[in-house]
Formats: C-alpha cells, sequence, structure tokens
C-alpha cells in the first residue's frame, strides 16, 4: 500500500494512501535513536560478556587449538550478534529492537508500503560501514600497538560524520535509512477507548471465512491505528473499501462495522497462529 506525503511540519510527516486514508506520523528525534541505539548497545555488550566469561571458563579445557577456535567463534559470533541484533527485532511486527521499544520508536517505510526484510537488512549492513568497521579497525591497530594519532583521528572523524548526520537532515535519517527508504517513528503509545474493548462490549456482526481472508498482520494493525485516530472521513472510506472488497452490506455503522471487523480479523489471525499459519498481509 503506497502513499505520498503532503505536508510536513516540524518532525510530523501527513500521508495519504491511495484509499484515501489520512495516516500522520511523528518521526523519532536524534536524541531518542541515538539513546535507543546506546540501550541496544548495553544489551548487546552484557551478551558479549556472558558468553567471553563461558568461552574463558571453557579454554583450559580446549587446549591450545581450542583457544585458538574459541577466539575464532567469538569474533564470528559478536559479527552476527551485532548484525542480526538489529535485522531479526526489525523484522519483526513491531520494527524495533529493545532499546527502540524502550523509546517508543519503530521503523517504517518511507512509501507508506509493508517493511521489507530487504530493507531492514540494507539499513542495518550500512551501520557496519558508518560505526563498526572503522571502530573495529581502530581497536585491532590499538592491540597491536601500530595506531597513531592519524589513524585515532579518522577513525573518529569517519564514525563521527555518520553518528551526526541525522542532525543535519529534516527527517533525522540515518545513511542507511537513505539507502533503505526507512523512517523511524514515534509509535503511538494510545490504546483503544474502555468502552470499545472493555469485558462489557459485545460484537454484533459476524463475517464470512473469505471476508476475514482478505487481509494480514500488516493491514489488521493499520486498521487499529485508524480506529485509533477516531477520524471520520478515515474511517468512512476504509469501511467502504472492505465492504467493498467483502461484498458486504453497508448498515450505516462504520465505526461499529469496522470494530466488528477489527475484532474478528483479530481473532481469526490469531487462530492461524495458533496452528503455525502466520499471513504477514494480504499480499502473503
Amino acid at each position: 500500500m503506497a502513499s505520498s506525503a503532503v505536508q510536513s511540519r516540524g518532525l510530523r510527516r501527513t500521508f495519504i494512501t491511495p484509499e484515501g486514508v489520512d495516516l500522520r506520523l511523528e518521526l523519532g528525534s536524534a536524541g531518542s535513536r541515538a539513546a535507543a541505539f546506546m540501550i541496544d548497545l548495553v544489551l548487546m555488550v552484557v551478551i558479549l560478556i556472558a558468553v567471553t566469561l563461558l568461552l574463558i571458563w571453557l579454554a583450559p579445557a580446549a587446549g591450545s587449538r581450542g583457544v585458538q577456535f574459541i577466539a575464532i567463534v567469538w569474533l564470528i559470533g559478536a559479527f552476527i550478534l551485532r548484525n542480526a541484533w538489529f535485522s531479526l527485532f526489525e523484522m519483526g511486527s513491531r520494527g524495533a529492537t529493545p532499546g527502540k521499544r524502550f523509546l517508543g520508536l519503530r521503523v517504517v517505510a518511507r512509501d507508506g508500503a509493508r517493511l521489507t526484510g530487504a530493507a531492514v537488512i540494507a539499513r542495518n549492513a550500512m551501520r557496519e560501514i558508518e560505526i563498526f568497521l572503522p571502530l573495529s579497525f581502530l581497536a585491532d591497530q590499538t592491540a597491536e600497538g601500530l595506531a597513531d594519532s592519524f589513524l585515532v583521528i579518522f577513525a573518529l572523524v569517519w564514525s563521527g560524520i555518520f553518528l551526526f548526520f541525522p542532525l543535519f537532515n529534516r527527517d533525522r535519517l540515518r545513511v542507511g535509512d537513505l539507502v533503505a527508504g526507512t523512517w523511524v517513528v514515534q509509535a503511538e503509545r494510545a490504546t483503544l477507548s474502555e468502552d470499545l474493548v472493555g469485558a462489557r462490549y459485545r460484537a454484533r456482526r459476524t463475517f464470512p471465512k473469505a471476508a476475514l481472508e482478505l487481509y494480514g498482520i500488516y493491514e489488521l494493525q493499520t486498521l487499529e491505528d485508524v480506529l485509533r485516530k477516531e477520524n471520520p472521513d478515515a474511517i468512512a472510506t476504509v469501511a467502504a473499501m472492505i465492504r467493498g472488497k467483502a461484498g458486504l452490506p453497508d448498515d450505516g455503522d462504520d465505526y461499529g462495522f469496522l470494530y466488528d471487523y477489527y475484532a474478528a480479523l483479530c481473532a481469526h489471525l490469531e487462530a492461524n497462529l495458533m496452528v503455525g499459519r502466520r499471513r504477514e498481509s494480504k499480499f502473503t
């Protein structure tokens, strides 16, 4: 589902989808993004320390060749951890690492479409070039006693340029975001109103299975955003679109129809997950 930006003010961005739904996003600030990265970095360091202690404990029993093998495993593991950590978490349904979730951030595609694995891998592969590669090189040179002031300055300037890049563009984009076509946005913290989600609410409508098979998890999340924001025009547009695709009659209660459909779709997708069927979007 593609969209085009029609308005921007500060860190707020407005999108109009082809269906006419107005999606407003607030970009994450450079400070919150940096804080989220530091949280993730601390968590990764804790994991590395734990693994290192385990390997040190195993080293005496491994012999000289075993120690070399353990060292290689540690280096490979550290590389995989720092890359897989960001990619795997951001490929999840929340589109966020633990650090981003703690700060209320998530990664989205700038064109409004579903975030793809290729985009996530691209944005995080650039981080290796931006930060980890020069710092790893500097650490290796220092360990060997070869580092001089030029190498230190070069590595720090290289990392600094990429690190502070979000401060010098209006959308707070990393170079990885430019390559992948992504934004880091402030996730909605609001929840559906109590009279809708409370135990007293009872759905009045049932839907045929064919109507519930039209959409997946991505569309469910989009529908939740529409219900949460309670924009009458967006609600009417989405209700008409779903009724048209599903061949359902119009009873004049767009909000009630959408909430009942949301509840039914949620239950349908959860039932599929119980038997190992996961549908990410209407295209899968």
